[in-house]
């Protein structure tokens, strides 16, 4: 990664701060508890099913899952087809209903594209059975941001039981152009719920706007959780390929105070190998970035954040902490550049709240065949 759009060598330069804005939470945002037990009747408050809150969602948003249909993906013959992108060739531009592809399991060699004109899409997989959509584009063939197995640029988009991989062999050090994104999420008003990301380098390009990731794993060793987007992680798996030299997790985005994004980490467990992981590193010089309830293990660097040898970033780059658990969460000899969070600091990012999530967050699908 080198800047939003051009992304062309393993050595490169990137960022993490703290909004400066203040977020306002709406009246019916609740923030996560402290006590992880208690996620699910959290989850259950504030995320409703789509017949108690008709009145609160956005009303397009009613309107397309009240229309709601569902097309079998199965490679066996025995759905409407066989590939995921023929599925998606079926939806019409300017779609308004929520289309269910149901996608049996199987590794599906496909790089996928979920058009912009095509809203309102989800894949849906068994649990326990989840479908692999697969493929090994890299940077040197695609460019970084196109080489993702599975693109989304459409809104509403959901994603449930569904393994997303770049198969792409892990980069060497001295090679350019070994970046491979798994993921590519452009959309605005996006979920992903028990969805498994793996990949090295650039794993997850959370590139723009608001989306929420629940009960996922996200696999990486360099940069693995990047872009611009305004998300939400919530009790997932953030696991570190940590074995060869310096690894960092996050690279957020954000250029100024004008925008508004942000990664907010909250009840996961940062999983991994080696000892040497920072949290995240600077990229622009007004990223945001924080981890809250988390279980660290003993894979990090004892600073755990870096400006990446751009001081210019310090007064304004914010790498925020609070109530962090584990060996890993150890702040002595943090860098100084983060910010131990105070409860009110940390509350607007500890609810959907933070991505005006009351307005469009669905529990997960349960299509029915």
């Amino acid at each position: 990664m080198a800047s939003k759009y051009v992304y062309c060598s393993i050595k490169v330069t990137l960022m993490v701060v703290f909004l400066t804005t203040q977020v306002v939470l709406p009246d019916d945002d609740t923030p996560m508890p402290s006590d992880k037990t208690e996620l699910g009747s959290w989850f259950q408050s504030n995320v409703g099913t789509l017949r108690k809150r008709k009145g609160s969602l956005d009303p397009k948003l009613v309107a397309a899952e009240e229309g709601a249909k569902v097309v079998k993906v199965m490679q066996d013959g025995s759905g409407e087809y066989k590939t995921i992108s023929d599925a998606l060739r079926s939806i019409p531009s300017g779609n308004t209903m929520r289309v269910i592809l149901y996608i049996g399991p199987g590794n599906y060699h496909e790089k996928i594209t979920v058009e912009k004109t095509k809203p309102f899409v989800t894949f849906y997989g068994k649990p326990g059975n989840m479908p692999n959509l697969t493929y090994d584009g890299t940077a040197r063939q695609y460019g970084t941001v196109d080489s993702a197995t599975l693109i989304v640029l459409s809104d509403y988009f959901v994603a449930a039981n569904i393994i997303i991989s770049n198969s792409a062999p892990r980069p060497d050090e001295n090679s350019v152009g070994g970046q491979a994104v798994a993921l590519r999420i452009s959309g605005d008003k996006a979920t992903f719920y028990n969805c498994e990301l793996y990949g090295y380098q650039d794993t997850l390009l959370d590139d723009a706007n608001r989306h929420f990731f629940k009960d996922c794993l996200i696999q990486g060793y360099v940069d693995y959780i990047f872009g611009s987007g305004k998300s939400l992680y919530v009790n997932c798996e953030i696991r570190t390929l940590g074995d060869e030299g310096f690894t960092f997790i996050t690279a957020q985005a954000r250029k100024n105070k004008q925008e508004d994004n942000g990664f907010s980490f909250v009840h996961c467990e940062l999983t991994g190998t080696g000892s040497d992981t920072y949290l995240g590193r600077a990229w622009f010089g007004y990223s945001t970035v924080i981890f809250a309830y988390c279980n660290m293990a003993n894979i990090f660097n004892k600073q755990a954040w870096s400006d990446n040898n751009h001081p210019e970033f310090d007064k304004t780059l914010y790498f925020g902490e609070y109530k962090n658990r584990g060996p890993g969460s150890d702040v002595r000899g943090r860098s100084p550049l983060a910010k131990q969070l105070s409860e009110s600091e940390v509350k607007p990012y500890l609810g959907i709240g933070m991505i005006e999530g009351s307005k469009w967050i669905l529990p997960p699908p349960t299509p029915k065949l």
